[in-house]
């Protein structure tokens, strides 16, 4: 079938192209998309900045309506509410183990374009294979997807509500509730207050820590995150010293967890500083650069712990469903974090959300 699908061929152009999606394959679905997330993830694709290969339609963060299922598929059926989240390929220790964020494969088939039998499903008018960026592609009219990465949405929800729920929000409340797991009356300073900073702290809240800093450098992010649940802020532009004023809002102790969203660097060292004895920091970002520690003063006469995770440490399957109640209680209020764009608008998202004017840039389909 035909499709109208935003594809980068070179570094920072994107182009919104007609190409050629085939038919679902054993386990999979076509899903007609109603939205579509843009987080970090897709602007570093747009740069290849990531190991992908290309041309790419891009886009990761896709709710939509089954419309057609493929050979195998257990459960979903067309006319279904989905929400689309990361591949995995369900045979590996870590998959069959319960933890797909941790897939064998991930590199391959999160940005390598391909699906878990290594082929495309999409040409474009010279026949040309385009990769599908997540095995999803979202940013496109229409889509196939793996039936083991699509969950089910409950359709008296708005699906486009919940399309941060595939990637930054599961990534960011999933880093705090999965990952660091913190009990009532923990402190936690989030580094970056983008979609995923502010769903760690969204989630922090949830898990009833006492005492909850968002750092970032634009003030508006900083009004929101205090707006979801942040009972301090600071701005790292005017800060001098934000280790020092973490452990000032401590009492001189520091915090019990630390989550670094922000992709800067610099942040790291001092998020590590303002760490309490035995606290456990957490990196989700992709990094702008190299980082230079002093490994013996921050790790260990503090006897601190510092761990990467992918997705939240999330099995969509599980997580998501719980972040949707979390959604229809009120308490995960993810829809302050939209602003909502037509499909042609897709540059101007992209620039919104690199300039850091738009949290969690949706395009709507319909």
């Amino acid at each position: 079938m035909k499709i109208r699908a935003a594809v980068v061929r070179e570094a920072g152009k994107l182009e919104i192209e007609t190409l050629e999606l085939g038919q679902p394959r054993t386990g999979e679905v076509l899903v007609k998309l109603i939205a579509s997330g843009i987080c970090h993830t897709d602007s570093s694709a747009l740069y290849m900045q990531v190991p992908g290969k290309y041309p790419m339609v891009l886009g990761h963060e896709g709710v939509g309506i089954v419309e057609e299922i493929g050979p195998g598929v257990r459960d979903l059926r067309p006319g279904d509410h989905v929400i689309m989240s990361f591949p995995s390929c369900g045979c590996c220790e870590e998959c069959l183990e319960g933890r797909p964020y941790a897939c064998d494969q991930s590199t391959e088939l999160f940005f390598h374009g391909i699906y878990a039998d290594g082929d495309r499903r999409i040409t474009d008018p010279s026949g040309e294979k385009v990769g599908a960026l997540f095995g999803q592609g979202s940013l496109a009219d229409h889509c196939i997807i793996a039936e083991r990465n699509a969950v089910k949405a409950d359709p008296e929800v708005e699906l486009k509500a919940l399309c941060s729920l595939a990637c930054g929000v599961q990534t960011g409340a999933g880093a705090v509730l999965n990952k660091m797991k913190p009990t009532p009356g923990d402190a936690i300073a989030v580094f970056g207050c983008g979609a995923v900073g502010i769903s760690a702290i969204m989630a922090a809240k949830l898990a009833g820590c006492g005492t909850i800093i968002g750092v970032d450098a634009v003030p508006s992010r900083l009004e929101l995150s205090l707006e979801c649940g942040a009972t301090h802020v600071i701005n790292g532009r005017e800060c001098p010293d934000i280790a020092g004023e973490i452990k000032r809002l401590t009492g001189g102790k520091g915090v019990h967890f630390a989550l670094e969203a922000s992709g800067a660097p610099a942040l790291v060292p001092q998020m590590l500083a303002g760490m309490r004895k035995e606290g456990l920091a957490v990196l989700v970002s992709f990094l702008s650069g190299p980082v230079e520690l002093d490994a013996t003063m921050l790790f260990v006469g503090p006897c601190i712990s510092f761990a990467g995770t992918v997705e939240g440490a999330s099995n969509p399957q599980f997580f998501i469903p719980k972040l949707v109640q979390f959604y229809k209680e009120g308490r995960l209020p993810v829809d302050k974090l939209a602003n909502y764009y037509s499909f042609e608008e897709v540059h101007r998202a992209f620039e919104d959300s690199k300039n850091g004017s738009a949290i969690k840039p949706i395009i709507l389909f319909d």
